[in-house]
């Protein structure tokens, strides 16, 4: 396997690719802004290298790309901040390009694509975004795509939908987990009963550790869906059942996020990005299948068991406004 550095490595889809790389025995380099919290993440593990990147100095991030084979970014960005996802996306090919980095591979969304025209989804969906955290991610994968276009390196998107899973706090079910475990009001964004799909965090790393030695991968894009439709509203049945016990809900609709926002930017910033709870977007990943062929997907009610399972049993508090990809 080449040599790998995870960009943006401290959140969750990095530390599941870590995961994916430590049980081959691949060294990694692990690369972020906050040193206490990839050692926190990383500091146990002889396989990662740890190294800080400052994305406003040129050289700086051509330090951390310097003897690096394939990137797999994962930068992630204050929720109100969307507008630094193309910036950071052309900081950091400029200096992998000046460091002979082959490849890079982005780990994205699906708000490029705007409301879905069609369900299920395939990679040939029109990107139409007609929000502004749409247009910037578009705009992010853009520079990436025109750059493996020019020959100036390979490069690939893997688009994942909404995720859970144990510790991801940055999901749509985290509050709800937590008021299973620990009681309480089960704060939720409906309506929860539409389709929706989720992808469990720890089967993202094997996905991607597999693109990373797969040349066609490169030059196209890729979805990897979850374990099926779902709702929300079955999801929280599944944590009653578990549990024992009945739970209370509190759902939030648009308006009362409109509300929200008022004293919170986090809920103000979701309000753009609400059509996706009620206009859901189902992925079709049969392409992905068919270059790596059968792809393992935990069950839902083996993924809610797990993440019930890793909640500290202790009150909680509101998880950090940031992008879900960090």
């Amino acid at each position: 396997m080449s040599k790998v550095a995870l960009f943006g490595a401290a959140g969750v889809i990095g530390q599941s690719i870590a995961t994916a790389l430590r049980s081959k025995g691949v060294p990694y380099r692990v690369v972020g802004r906050n040193d206490a919290s990839l050692h926190k993440a990383f500091g146990s593990d002889p396989l990662a290298e740890i190294m800080t990147w400052d994305t406003n100095s040129p050289a700086s991030v051509q330090a951390a790309a310097t003897g690096i084979d394939t990137i797999i970014y994962m930068v992630g960005v204050n929720y109100w901040q969307f507008d630094l996802h193309p910036v950071l996306m052309q900081k950091t090919l400029d200096g992998a390009i000046a460091a002979g980095v082959k490849n890079i591979i982005l780990i994205g969304t699906v708000y490029p694509y705007g409301r879905s025209q069609g369900n299920p989804v395939r990679e040939d969906h029109a990107r139409a975004p007609h929000t502004y955290k749409g247009r910037m991610r578009k705009a992010q994968e853009d520079l990436l795509l025109q750059a493996h276009a020019d020959g100036r390196i390979r490069a690939t998107v893997l688009r994942l939908p909404d995720f859970y899973g144990p510790g991801v706090e940055a999901s749509l079910l985290h509050l709800a987990a937590c008021a299973a475990v620990n009681g309480g009001v089960a704060d939720l964004v409906g309506p929860i009963d539409r389709p929706h799909e989720f992808v469990f965090v720890p089967d993202v790393g094997p996905v991607v550790a597999r693109l990373i030695d797969t040349p066609n991968a490169f030059g196209k894009v890729w979805h990897l869906a979850g374990a099926g439709v779902t709702t929300q509203h079955e999801l929280i049945n599944e944590m009653e059942r578990l549990t024992g016990k009945p739970m209370k809900l509190r759902v939030v609709g648009k308006t009362m996020l409109r509300l929200l926002g008022l004293f919170k930017p986090f809920m103000r910033e979701m309000v753009e990005m609400h059509y996706l709870i009620t206009d859901p977007l189902i992925m079709d990943d049969t392409a992905l299948q068919r270059l790596l062929g059968p792809i393992r997907k935990t069950s839902y009610a083996e993924g809610v068991r797990q993440t019930l399972a890793a909640v500290p049993k202790t009150a909680f508090a509101q998880p950090a406004a940031r992008d879900a990809i960090s």
